[in-house]
């Protein structure tokens, strides 16, 4: 019985997480520029498991009571992910020897982290599908089927992270051609857009 919630929480954590969003898309491209990538999926890991630990909890309830809180969050997180966008597409039109130029920058540890902080916290759906989505379903199974339900959660979330960003290195033969990053920051690009717009609309 335990093994089946466990894994429960292991493929719907799996399914909120892979999804293509901010924080997968910068861990991609830390991997792929091999910086700080222990650190960014530590901190990724990390935030996973305490939200989904507080949703456990039985904060999910007060989260989703709180308009407010999620209103400010939203319009927080629009802003941050219209420029980080923004940024992208600068990137895909400067031109040949990006990825050079970007392995020459001293991006420090603390730049690294606060980036992947803000583009994990600053998005009201990080707390939608952790703390309110995984919490409420975990607390329908009762002690202890919600911590082995959220067990699995927090499972799914680190093996995710740590294959993205440390199996990104497996695709940097496509990412030697300046092409390709410029495909890629077009991509994520769009997504940060496509993810601000839909915040900004849902309000």
């Amino acid at each position: 019985m335990s093994t089946a919630i466990f894994l429960s929480g292991a493929g719907l954590g799996a399914s909120l997480i892979v999804a293509i969003g901010a924080q997968n898309a910068f861990v991609l491209r830390q991997g792929l520029k091999r910086r700080h990538v222990g650190k960014v999926v530590a901190v990724c890991a990390f935030i996973d498991v305490l939200l989904i630990a507080v949703g456990i909890g039985g904060m999910g309830a007060l989260i989703a009571r709180a308009p407010v809180l999620l209103g400010v969050i939203r319009w927080a997180g629009a802003v941050f992910l219209f420029l980080y966008g923004l940024r992208a597409f600068h990137a895909a039109w400067k031109g040949p020897g990006h990825l050079q130029a970007d392995d020459g920058k001293s991006q420090t540890a603390l730049q690294a982290v606060s980036t992947v902080v803000a583009l994990s916290l600053l998005n009201p759906h990080v707390y939608l599908d952790t703390v309110v989505l995984l919490g409420g379903i975990g607390a329908r199974y009762g002690w202890p089927g919600n911590a082995w339900f959220g067990a699995g959660a927090m499972c799914a979330s680190v093996v995710w992270f740590v294959a993205l960003g440390f199996g990104a290195r497996l695709l940097r033969p496509w990412f030697e051609k300046d092409v390709s990053w410029r495909v890629l920051d077009v991509i994520v690009g769009v997504v940060m857009w496509w993810i601000a717009a839909a915040l900004v609309l849902s309000s």
